[in-house]
């Protein structure tokens, strides 16, 4: 008896893991279908795909969502990957909050801080003037007045 036993212990064990796993999944299944069914026009969500949005309604299949000020697209709800609270969605979405520093780089509104320096460095220049020797009376798509692949008759 204890050898049959000792054959069936791994079978035993894979079907305990697999009801344990399968028990988490429906768990975490219920809290997503219940963190859905909290949303309310109003709440801050993030989609499934990284997205942060305003609720403005809520349907049976499909939620409205404002992505941006008068800006406007359907979703399912179950691209819905989190229902946050209103002070972690500011603190994303408009930058309050203690994590904002003052100290960083910002980005200039022109090119011309990318440019201090070049009438140092002449040499650096890009001519994009014509090259030396085209004939400039040439048709477009020919080299020395001959169609390409065109080769010389000798």
């Amino acid at each position: 008896m204890s050898n049959s036993l000792v054959t069936f212990l791994p079978f035993i064990v894979l079907i305990g893991a697999m009801f344990l796993m399968t028990r988490s999944a429906k768990k975490k299944q219920a809290q997503a279908v219940q963190m859905r069914d909290r949303m309310a026009p109003g709440a801050g969500v993030r989609t499934i795909g990284g997205m942060y949005a305003t609720v403005k309604e809520v349907n049976d299949d499909t939620v409205l969502l404002e992505v941006a000020p008068g800006v406007h697209a359907v979703f399912a709800k179950n691209a819905i990957g989190a229902v946050l609270e209103d002070e972690e969605y500011n603190r994303i979405v408009h930058g309050t909050g203690d994590d904002l520093t003052i100290d960083t780089p910002v980005v200039p509104d022109d090119a011309s801080s990318l440019t201090e320096g070049a009438d140092k460095a002449e040499d650096s220049k890009i001519d994009l003037g014509k090259a030396e020797g085209v004939d400039e009376d040439a048709a477009p798509g020919t080299k020395d007045g001959k169609n390409d692949g065109e080769a010389d008759a000798k």
